[in-house]
This record gives structure tokens, sequence and C-alpha cells, in this order.
């Protein structure tokens, strides 16, 4: 297990470094999305002035302030609680996100399956985990809102956050096919199987 110090935007081979149960502290800035704004972007063919080549993207719709621009609040919002929704139902749109726009990794909760491993072994992603209820510590992370698009959508618009010391996070998904979830599952079932046996009972 090792520690990554990431100032994004990140290479591919920074990327291809991560192993699962390395951490990962992230800077400079980090991009929110959630289902909204991704089924704009895939299924209805609106795009985004933001460059999202080598960046990483968070699972979230965050409750913000509407404030006078300024330099403390460019893009005219505060960040008032910046949680982590569950990334399984946005699964489709991992590979788009590599493909069309750059996106080499993804911050969330719950962990991501099967098409989303392997675009990231093809294209050289991986998933960083959070832990559920942690949204007042995230929140701490992020400096500023530098900018949003698609804020018809608000608040799961596309957020552009200032970072500083986001993380660590935990990489459960990385380029080589290694999946923390998968280590878990397996795990479980050997031991529900290692029960039902010492039962009598056949799984």
């Amino acid at each position: 297990m090792a520690h990554h110090e990431l100032t994004m935007p990140a290479t591919e081979a920074q990327v291809r470094a991560l192993r699962v149960n390395d951490t990962v502290t992230l800077q400079a800035r980090l991009f929110g999305i959630r289902d909204a704004t991704q089924i704009h972007m895939f299924d209805r063919g609106r795009t985004t002035h933001f460059d999202l080549r080598g960046h990483a993207v968070i699972h979230t719709a965050p409750n913000v302030r509407k404030v006078e621009r300024s330099a403390a609040s460019p893009a005219g919002y505060q960040p008032v609680c910046v949680g982590t929704t569950t990334s399984d139902r946005m699964e489709r749109f991992t590979r788009p996100l590599m493909e069309q726009y750059g996106v080499r990794l993804i911050v969330g909760k719950g962990g991501l399956r099967e098409a989303s491993a392997q675009a990231f072994q093809d294209l050289g992603g991986a998933y960083l985990a959070i832990i559920g209820g942690t949204a007042a510590l995230e929140t701490t992370w992020v400096e500023a809102i530098e900018d949003v698009d698609l804020d018809d959508l608000n608040p799961e618009s596309l957020w552009q956050f200032r970072i500083r010391n986001f993380g660590p996070l935990l990489v459960a998904m990385d380029s080589h096919g290694g999946s923390l979830y998968d280590g878990v599952r397996d795990a479980a079932q050997a031991r529900r199987a290692a029960v039902l046996a010492s039962l009598g009972v056949a799984s």
C-alpha cells in the first residue's frame, strides 16, 4: 500500500500507478457531477465548456449558497455541504466520461460494476472511495466553487471546485482489474459457505 498526492490534472501513468488499497489525496481541482448532469450530456446531446481531460469527478449534488461574485466566490456560489452520492446508478456513464471527455478518476461511494472496471483497464482510470456520512469533512476540503456549467440543472449542475488536501481517499478499483468490492464479495461468500457447511446445510 502506498499514498499518492495528485495535483490535478493527472497523467495516465500516474493513474495506472494506483493500486487497490492505496490512498490518494487530490489537489487543485475537482469536478462535481451527478445523474441529471450525465443524462443531459450523454442522452440529450449537451456539452460543457469545461476541459475535463486528466481530471477527477465526484458524484455529488452539493448544497450551495448563492452569493455575489467575488474573488472568494468567482462563480457566485459558496459551498455549504458537498456530500457524495452512491455511484452504482451512474455505472453506464463511466466509459463515455473517459472516452469523450478524458476523465481519469471517479470519486464516489459504494463502487461501480464490471463495465466500469473494464473501462478503467482499457483507458487508464480508477475509482476512489469515500466513506458515507462524511459530507461535513469533505466540505472542509473544498476551498471555493470556481465555476459552474449546465446550471439550469442545479443542484445537479457541473461544478468546478478548487480543492486542497481532498482526502485521503481509498483506491477501490484500479486500472489492473483490482477491485476492493470483488474482494469483499468473495470473502463474504466464502464465509457464508463455511457457516452453512458447519450447520450441515448445502450451499
